[in-house]
C-alpha cells in the first residue's frame, strides 16, 4: 500500500500538510490541494481512517437521521448540511427513521456502535428513553428543525407556534375570513395548526375547519384534500397546507374543477421547496433557512471538536414567509 510520505513527496509538501487536507480541505490553499489531488491520484493513497480515529479520538462520522426522503421538506436542508459537513473532511451516514419514533432507537444504537462523532436529528424526539439515552452517550447531539423547551443537547432550527401564528395574522390583513386547514399527523404540524386556530380565534374569527393527512406528506393528499372541501357546511376562501405538496396537489385538483386560484379559494404550503416558485400559480411558503441551518450546524462541530464550550443550548434561524400568486 502506497504511504502518505510517497503522496507529500510526490506532491512537494510535508506530510503534515497532507493529513491537514484529509482532516480539514478547507484551509488548504488551492493549488496545494490540487497537487496532493495528483499525487493521491498518481499512488492510489487512501488515509487509514480508522488509525486516524483511533489517534484522534474522533471518527470524523456524522449520522444524519430523517424521516423520509421521498417528497421530503427536509431535503433541501439535508442537502445544504452534507455538503458543508463533507467540505470539513467529515462523512455522513444518512438513516431513514420513519415518521415515528418507532425505528428512532435502532438508528441511534447503530450510529453510537459506529463512534459517531454527532447525531443529527430532525425535529423533537418524544420518546423519554431516547432522550435519556441520548444525554449519556457522550456524543454531540444537534436537533433541527425545532426548538424544544429543554433540548436534548443543542437545538437550531425555529419556532412551528411563531409560524403558525405569523400565517394567521398575514391572512387576514389579506382579507382572508374562512381559512380550511390540512395538517399533517405530526407533532411540528399540529404546533403549527394549534397556534393558527389559536391566534384566528384570538383576532375574532370563527375556529377554522381542518382536515387530517398522513405523514409524509404527497401530492395526492393535496387532490384528496380538495375534494373533501365540498363536505364542508361553510366553503373555505383559504385553505392552509401543511406542505408545499399538498398545496400543489390542491391546487391542481381545483383547477380541474374549473377553480380558480386564488380569485376564488386561496393556498398556502410549508417549505418553500423549488416547486413552489415553478408552479402556476406560484404558491405562497414558509421558507426555512436549510442553508442556515447547515452552517449552524457545522460550526458546532468545529467548535466542539476544538473543546469550545458553546454560549448558547438554542440557535433560533427564524422563518420567512414567502408572498406569491396562491394567497
Amino acid at each position: 500500500m502506497p504511504r502518505l510520505e510517497e503522496v507529500a513527496a510526490l506532491a512537494n509538501v510535508s506530510s503534515a500538510t497532507v493529513s491537514r487536507y484529509f482532516n480539514s480541505p478547507g484551509i488548504v490553499a488551492p493549488a496545494t490541494a490540487q497537487r496532493i489531488e495528483a499525487a493521491i491520484a498518481a499512488t492510489g493513497y487512501l488515509p487509514n481512517l480508522t488509525a486516524g480515529a483511533l489517534a484522534s479520538s474522533r471518527s470524523r462520522l456524522i449520522a444524519a437521521l430523517v424521516p423520509d426522503i421521498a417528497q421530503s421538506i427536509f431535503n433541501d436542508t439535508m442537502e445544504a448540511m452534507i455538503d458543508a459537513l463533507s467540505a470539513e473532511g467529515n462523512s455522513v451516514i444518512l438513516a431513514l427513521t420513519g415518521t415515528t419514533d418507532g425505528r428512532l432507537g435502532a438508528q441511534i444504537n447503530a450510529a453510537l456502535s459506529r463512534r459517531v462523532d454527532a447525531i443529527i436529528l430532525t425535529g423533537i424526539v418524544a420518546d423519554a428513553a431516547i432522550r435519556a439515552q441520548l444525554r449519556t452517550s457522550r456524543v454531540t447531539v444537534i436537533e433541527t428543525w425545532g426548538l424544544p423547551d429543554d433540548p436534548i443537547d443543542i437545538a437550531i432550527g425555529f419556532s412551528h407556534r411563531a409560524i403558525g401564528d405569523a400565517l394567521a395574522c398575514f391572512l387576514r390583513d389579506r382579507g382572508y375570513r374562512r381559512p380550511h386547514l390540512i395538517v399533517p399527523r405530526s407533532p411540528r404540524a399540529e404546533r403549527r395548526a394549534a397556534a393558527f386556530a389559536e391566534r384566528w380565534i384570538a383576532d375574532g374569527g370563527e375556529p377554522p375547519t381542518r382536515f387530517e393527512v398522513n405523514v409524509p406528506s404527497h401530492f395526492g393528499q393535496g387532490r384528496l384534500s380538495y375534494r373533501g372541501l365540498a363536505d364542508l357546511a361553510v366553503q373555505p376562501d383559504v385553505v392552509v397546507c401543511g406542505s408545499d405538496w399538498i398545496a400543489q396537489g390542491l391546487i391542481v385538483e381545483a383547477q380541474v374543477a374549473g377553480i380558480a386560484v386564488p380569485a376564488q379559494l386561496a393556498v398556502t404550503g410549508f417549505g418553500n421547496l423549488r416547486m413552489a416558485g415553478d408552479m402556476r400559480p406560484t404558491i405562497t411558503s414558509v421558507d426555512v433557512d436549510g442553508a442556515r441551518i447547515a452552517h449552524e450546524v457545522n460550526r458546532v462541530l468545529r467548535l466542539r471538536a476544538a473543546g469550545t464550550k458553546l454560549a448558547e443550548r438554542s440557535i433560533d434561524v427564524g422563518f420567512r414567509i414567502i408572498a406569491r400568486e396562491s394567497a
